[in-house]
């Protein structure tokens, strides 16, 4: 009898469901927290960096001009790796000047490299970009 008793403290008899109110919860959108991250690397050493923040989804701006050639180079070759592996997205903004994009982010429109072509920099020129 003990045992019984137990048992229905334990594990008292479900009552039929009659199918009343329904129980609505309300929860809020979680923030992405996207952000757009401005970069000017000094060594090919940050590439990995710059690589944490599209993984992250946040879209990067990465300014060259303060890293030579070869490094630039490099930085783009990793960069572009990287985004194809997450199939994000590059786009040259100016001269030295590139937006990197995750999959998440649409880049409408396009910024003329007229002007740009007249005006190369000079690690551009090395770089053939």
């Amino acid at each position: 009898m003990a045992f019984e008793s137990i048992k229905k403290a334990l594990f008292p008899k479900e009552e039929s469901f009659d199918g009343g109110e329904e129980e609505t919860y309300e929860t809020e959108a979680k923030d992405n927290g996207n952000k757009m991250i401005l970069v000017e690397p000094r060594a090919y050493s940050e590439s990995q960096q710059i690589a944490d923040h599209l993984k992250r989804r946040n879209s990067v701006v990465v300014n060259l001009k303060r890293v030579t050639a070869d490094q630039a180079r490099r930085i783009i070759d990793f960069l572009s790796g990287t985004l194809y592996a997450i199939g994000g997205d590059l786009q040259k903004l100016g001269n030295g000047i590139y937006l990197c994009t995750p999959k998440n982010v649409t880049v409408d429109g396009r910024i003329s490299d007229e002007e740009d072509k007249k005006s190369k920099s000079k690690i551009e020129d090395e770089m053939d970009f």
